[in-house]
């Protein structure tokens, strides 16, 4: 026996179940929320990379510093005056002046005097670095 088959009439985009894909609403606030989730990294990983070329500016200052004070003459040799030069492509100079030294007996025998020296180095994009430090230099006809 023949058995005539029915069609259901379904209108277009719809499922049986009513669920037949997203809005244009939903697509506009999931493109909305990657794109300020993108953009949230982005300024995350550029302030991360400021960051870390400002360390190695600053580590490199430093180094440069350190091999400038580690080349300072002996006591004996050092003058009041400055003295400059360049390295690595840094800029550094030595300031070598007295020390202040109010606060000492002026009629105690002294055989060691203090001097003040402050290394600084530059970098060429304007960043610096000072450290300053003191050093005794013995009096000339001291014991």
């Amino acid at each position: 026996m023949f058995r005539p088959v029915r069609f259901k009439r379904q209108s277009p985009g719809k499922s049986e179940d009513g669920c037949a894909g997203f809005t244009l609403v939903e697509a506009l606030a999931a493109l909305a929320v990657a794109a300020i989730s993108l953009a949230a990294i982005g300024s995350l990983v550029a302030g991360n990379m400021r960051g870390s070329r400002r360390i190695e500016q600053h580590i490199a200052l430093v180094e440069t510093l350190r091999a400038v004070e580690t080349g300072l003459p002996d006591r004996a040799s050092l003058t009041p005056g400055t003295l400059e030069g360049e390295m690595h492509d840094r800029g550094w100079s030595v300031d070598i002046g007295p020390f202040p030294n109010d606060y000492i007996n002026p009629h105690a025998a002294r055989i060691w005097t203090p001097q003040t020296i402050i290394v600084t180095t530059r970098s060429p994009s304007g960043g610096e670095v000072h450290i300053e430090t003191i050093r005794l230099v013995k009096q000339a006809g001291a014991q």
